[in-house]
């Protein structure tokens, strides 16, 4: 089954189904990011403080207590599933496009890995390792650049596809 260039080939209808579906699943993806960034869990210290809290720091403006093991489960379970749903539709979108077979699987695996990383490394920092926290932040930034590419690569090959794999 050949399937590499198939997303440029597809009429300009799909196409641009394809394409409003990744500029929605972006806009849900992106809306996430800026409500991490209003917990401040942009960088290792922000992340130890939103799930262990910051009772210890008398000038915190905000006052956060640890997260209890329902919470935290919660938030995993649900993190978990919901961003292996969104890399499972995104990366089958991936591999339909014309692009080198290692960059399609470095976007399309890489996600899964720092998913994994990303929340299982929340869980272990908040259980007590917390230089976990460093990887938490690394993992996310990953996922997020692998997001990115894998939305810029279909939402491209959506809106320019190659003249001679358009049907007439």
């Amino acid at each position: 089954m050949e399937y590499d260039g198939v997303l440029g080939s597809l009429p300009k209808e799909i196409r641009l189904f394809i394409a409003a579906f990744v500029f929605v699943l972006s806009v849900g993806y992106f809306t996430g990011l800026l409500f991490i960034q209003e917990t401040e869990s942009t960088t290792p210290a922000g992340i130890e403080k939103n799930y262990l809290g910051n009772e210890d720091d008398e000038g915190a403006e905000v006052m956060k207590f640890k997260k209890g093991e329902r919470e935290m489960l919660t938030v995993i379970h649900t993190h978990v599933l919901s961003m292996s749903f969104i890399f499972f539709l995104l990366g089958g979108l991936v591999w339909t496009t014309k692009a080198p077979k290692k960059l399609k699987l470095f976007l399309t695996i890489e996600p899964f890995l720092s998913i994994i990383l990303t929340f299982g490394g929340i869980y272990i920092m908040w259980s007590g390792i917390s230089w976990f926290k460093y990887i938490v932040v690394f993992s996310g930034i990953l996922m997020t650049a692998a997001y990115i590419g894998s939305a810029c690569l279909v939402l491209w090959q959506c809106f320019v596809p190659k003249k001679s794999q358009q049907p007439s």
